[in-house]
């Protein structure tokens, strides 16, 4: 296994969603790497993923939309260089219940039962931050040492802030990089592949360095994407047209610009938008326009019913960011809700994008993604290491 690789770098996108890691890769350089393989068992995230990647990973058959234990890795006819992929997590937060029936444990376990049949030069774990505190983590980093059933591979863990590299969003994630010992053995740094390092710093943050000659640039605002954005919506619907890439019959394909559809509030809603100003909350409203819970718990979530800030990063975009009390979702001037096409904006797809399934799947789609810049930044060191000169 040498360090040197050519060109297209082949990868696999597993747990793929709707393909946030692989528009990262793809975004970094056009051309450098290929798609060769994806999983991912959500018929709707696994349409926009095939409406944007099928015709590059040489149709529709190398995208298994379905469960990952039915998929043999084998269908993949090519080598494969680079697998990615953020197995849902959901018992990390249970701590100190372990049960090793949970079901839950069984995609951890095909992620793994994946590498050791591709073997991959590399491959990428990305996760929420508890990921760090949990025991599949252990069992993950018990399983690179000697006898373990991933000792080919060596490990390096960090959490990053998708904000350090550009993005226009606060978010933090987990970012596992493995590398094979041999190629660790061969590579002219004999060292395995690591981090991107940060390009932007806190505006505030003292010693804003990147290196002794690379300083780094302000976090990104939101600004970037609401100054382009209408600031009233036209429509709370999405276009009359149907697809099917996948077998099954959806709404779409629908353009990241076709995702600028608004809600009906009601005129108790509006009242609220109106009354926080930028950067304020829940706890900004008088007591005739909160409610007994709110008042009563004036401890709480701060980002419940609060408005973004204009000159910051928005905070973490979630599943139900159409939602203004389930966080920080309210739009910096306009008294309304962020849209699927701002929040989109915000998680780095660009303009042209194409999207399938329903509002709520779509908005699903957007929450769970990988932020395309931080992906980038991601892929970018990757090449660099694969592509290194003997």
């Amino acid at each position: 296994m040498t360090a040197r690789t050519t060109n297209p770098i082949n990868i696999v996108d597993l747990f793929a969603g709707c393909g946030g890691l692989t528009q990262g890769f793809h975004t970094f350089k056009p051309g450098a790497f290929r798609t060769v393989g994806a999983v991912e068992w959500d018929i709707a995230a696994a349409s926009t993923y095939a409406a944007n990647f099928a015709e590059e990973a040489g149709g529709t058959d190398h995208i298994h939309a379905g469960d990952i234990a039915k998929w043999n890795p084998k269908d993949v006819d090519s080598t494969v260089d680079v697998i990615l992929g953020g197995p849902p997590c959901q018992g990390f937060s249970g701590l100190g219940k372990e049960d090793p029936n949970d079901p839950r444990n069984k995609l951890w376990k095909e992620y793994v039962r994946v590498v050791l049949a591709l073997k991959p030069k590399i491959f990428v774990i990305e996760n929420v931050d508890r990921f760090l505190r949990s025991r599949e983590y252990e069992l993950l980093t018990d399983s690179t040492r000697s006898g373990g059933e991933l000792e080919e591979y060596v490990l390096q863990t960090k959490l990053l802030n998708a904000a350090d590299y550009g993005v226009p969003q606060t978010r933090r994630r987990v970012i596992v990089l493995a590398t094979h010992r041999d190629l660790v053995a061969s590579h002219p740094s004999r060292k395995p592949l690591e981090h991107p390092q940060p390009t932007h710093r806190k505006p505030d943050k003292k010693g804003g360095e990147g290196t002794l000659f690379t300083p780094l640039d302000d976090w990104v605002p939101s600004s970037v994407v609401f100054s382009a954005t209408p600031p009233e919506t036209q429509t709370t619907n999405l276009l009359d047209r149907t697809c099917s890439f996948l077998g099954t019959t959806l709404p779409g394909t629908f353009s990241t610009t076709d995702l600028h559809i608004g809600r009906n509030p009601t005129e108790l809603s509006l009242k609220r938008y109106r009354a926080i100003p930028e950067g304020g909350n829940r706890r900004s409203l008088p007591d005739e326009l909160s409610t007994e819970n709110w008042i009563n718990h004036r401890n709480g979530s701060g980002d419940v019913m609060g408005r973004l800030w204009w000159d910051r990063p928005s905070v973490t975009i979630r599943t139900e960011f159409y939602k203004p009390e389930k966080g920080r979702y309210l739009h910096p001037k306009a008294d309304r809700p962020i849209t699927h096409l701002e929040a989109a904006l915000l998680q780095g797809f660009p303009p042209e994008y194409q999207w399938v399934g329903s509002k709520i799947q779509i908005a699903r789609q957007i929450g769970n993604a990988v932020p395309v810049g931080l992906a980038k930044a991601i892929a970018g060191e990757l090449y660099r290491y694969l592509c290194a000169p003997a």
